[in-house]
């Protein structure tokens, strides 16, 4: 059951109440290391910060370390490396997908041009990877090498799929696995790492934050058939446009008719939605319970997350994880 406004201003307030000081020292150090020789690295990264966002992987690792202790300069340079990686990925994304906004404002690639783009997008992650050298930890390095490899694997998964009806369950649970959830439990198990947690420890909250990237993920793609564009900052029915059949449409085709299946191969093969407008694409997902199905997978999911919290001390900390399950599985955003 949805919590309603009143209740996501509250978990959001709690949330906040207990990082902001430390979000603060993440948004210096990331303008301080997003500060490039070419001035158009620097600028594309000012852009996207002030461009605003959840900044919920930073958000994810300092609360996790919360669960321990209190989040220290390199728990710090860590959230910052996160949001770097994170920007990088978005600056791609918008690349391949030829998005033109970006949080209700020009993308980056409209602006600066693709090609300077990509090269900002490189350039952003390898300066994540150089900070990150500085904590001289094979371990940290590893986790962020293997995650950096799976979000490449999933990015060119989703283009071997583009414009592809008969996609699976399966295949839209792998790629968001690698493109979302990979990186929600790097947050999470870094946070633990930054606070000397035990092994088990970490893998349990890596865990708990791999649930909750499937989860808010599965979120997003309900959204971009449920949301308005000046809620979502982009316009609503992107995928579809794009290409991508994500899972609430994956549900909806299981039982939907020649002529219903039609009606989306023409948007796959038009890539707009001029012969089949975007309401038509609605209502037909809505007619065979795809949102609904949808929303109680991601519900599973944030279930399991709140299970695995149970296995830490009732904390502060370990309540603002709770609150972030809900603000996942309940946003509208």
């Amino acid at each position: 059951m949805p919590i309603g406004k009143l209740g996501l201003a509250l978990t959001t307030r709690e949330i906040m109440s207990l990082v902001s000081k430390d979000l603060e020292r993440v948004e210096q150090e990331f303008r301080l290391e997003a500060v490039g020789s070419v001035e158009a690295v620097s600028q594309i990264a000012q852009y996207l910060q002030a461009n605003g966002g959840k900044r919920l992987r930073p958000i994810l690792l300092l609360v996790s370390c919360r669960l321990f202790q209190t989040p220290s300069p390199e728990a710090i340079r860590l959230a910052a490396v996160v949001e770097l990686i994170h920007t990088a990925t978005l600056v791609h994304d918008d690349v391949i997908d030829e998005a033109r906004t970006r949080r209700g404002k020009a993308s980056a690639n409209i602006i600066w041009g693709n090609q300077t783009s990509v090269l900002a997008g490189d350039w952003l992650y390898m300066q994540a990877f150089q900070i990150a050298l500085r904590q001289r930890s094979f371990e940290i390095l590893d986790l962020l090498i293997t995650l950096t490899q799976q979000m490449v694997d999933g990015e060119l998964l989703q283009l071997e799929r583009i414009g592809k009806i008969d996609i699976t369950e399966a295949d839209s649970m792998e790629l968001i696995d690698r493109k979302t959830a990979s990186l929600f439990s790097a947050c999470t198990r870094l946070g633990a790492i930054a606070a000397s947690a035990t092994e088990q420890q970490q893998a349990m909250l890596g865990e708990f934050g791999w649930n909750l990237g499937m989860a808010f993920q599965l979120v997003d793609d309900i959204l971009d058939f449920t949301s308005r564009e000046s809620v979502l900052g982009k316009p609503v029915g992107n995928d579809l446009r794009e290409g991508k059949v994500t899972l609430p449409l994956i549900y909806a085709l299981q039982s939907a008719t020649p002529q219903e299946r039609a009606m989306v191969q023409t948007v796959l093969d038009d890539n707009n939605y001029s012969r089949v407008a975007f309401e038509e694409i609605r209502a037909l997902v809505n007619r065979h319970q795809g949102i609904e199905r949808a929303r109680a997978r991601a519900h599973e999911f944030t279930a399991k997350s709140r299970e695995l919290l149970g296995n830490f001390a009732d904390t502060p900390a370990r309540t603002a994880l709770f609150a972030a399950t809900d603000l996942v599985a309940d946003r509208d955003r």
